[in-house]
């Protein structure tokens, strides 16, 4: 099986979450990228007798979601921050489409950053549905646990201590949340919306 490659990221400084932070986090992804790696490794190993190895496979596959999903959630998050803070583009169709859901984009706004200050460790993600084209929030355990299935991944935020432990204490997340959003390249999560609705 083809291996996953580590992707760099043009992140500049940003405002409220240091530089420290940022080269730790990378880090992290960068492990998942090798774990996801070893593990197919390993899988392809095991199968050669997959009766015997029956139930290792299972624990690997489970570790692989795991791995995995930690890999692209956070291609998904470093993406976003790429460039520098940008705006929604003048006339956005993923700001209509907020809209057309939502009171005003604002509103919206504020309800996500709400559903980012979930207890527990995980993820916010904002997904888009083909099938009934709308947007779906949706709240993911760990990496992994909470995925929603068939639905295209828009907008994310990392609420893993990790993500922000160098800038702020666990009490203090919220002050995180507002400085992920103050460094976000709306423009490129326009583009996720575009690319979305194409299929």
């Amino acid at each position: 099986m083809q291996k996953f490659e580590e992707k760099k990221f043009n992140i500049p400084e940003l405002k409220g979450i240091s530089t420290k932070n940022i080269e730790e986090h990378l880090k992290l992804y960068a492990g998942y990228v090798k774990f996801t790696n070893l593990i197919l490794d390993k899988i392809a190993e095991y199968m050669a007798d997959s009766e015997k190895n029956a139930y290792v496979l299972g624990e690997l596959q489970r570790r692989f979601s795991f791995e995995f999903n930690g890999m692209r959630n956070h291609e998904y998050y470093f993406s976003s921050l790429e460039g520098s803070a940008k705006p929604l583009p003048e006339g956005s169709l993923l700001k209509k489409k907020i809209e057309s859901q939502a009171p005003s984009f604002e509103i919206w706004l504020q309800g996500f950053k709400a559903i980012a200050l979930t207890r527990g460790i995980g993820w916010a993600v904002l997904y888009y549905d083909k099938k009934t084209d709308q947007l779906v929030h949706g709240w993911i355990d760990e990496q992994h646990l909470g995925q929603l299935n068939g639905l295209q991944w828009i907008l994310g935020i990392d609420m893993w201590e990790h993500a922000f432990v160098y800038d702020y204490p666990t009490s203090e997340k919220k002050k995180y949340v507002e400085a992920f959003f103050e460094n976000l390249n709306w423009e490129i999560i326009e583009k996720n919306y575009l690319e979305a609705t194409k299929y």
